[in-house]
């Protein structure tokens, strides 16, 4: 079983919403979502505790971008609600898991990832 699997990514315009979703199935405190445009570093934008659902952002997407999880059974799932979508948004997202400790944002703190999904944000 692939620890990790997001989808969910597209095209749109600017102004547009898409929602990536995150199939976890290894055991983690908190999941986050990490973005990576050409040639620029990984990046991360949202994180989601699972203890108590507390969620971070980064300053770049507070406001625009919600981060939720459910849960059903033993399938978890991630959610990346993005609205208001800007074409410096558009990078290849990944979810994380498997916090190992550290920094959150950093990603050498997580174990798994999975293949990335591609976000286009163009008119």
């Amino acid at each position: 079983q692939v620890p990790v699997v997001e989808s969910g990514g597209g095209s749109v315009q600017p102004g547009g919403s898409l929602t990536l979703s995150c199939e976890v199935s290894v055991t983690t405190s908190r999941v986050a979502w990490f973005r990576q445009a050409p040639r620029k570093t990984r990046e991360g934008v949202a994180l989601i505790l699972y203890a108590d659902r507390s969620t971070v952002y980064a300053d770049s997407v507070k406001g625009r971008f919600t981060i939720s999880r459910s849960q059903d059974n033993a399938r978890n799932t991630v959610y990346l609600q993005m609205n208001s979508l800007k074409p410096e948004d558009s990078a290849v997202y990944y979810c994380a898991a498997g916090f190992l400790g550290g920094s959150s944002f950093v990603t050498m703190s997580y174990k798994y990832w999975g293949q990335g999904t591609q976000v286009t944000v163009s008119s």
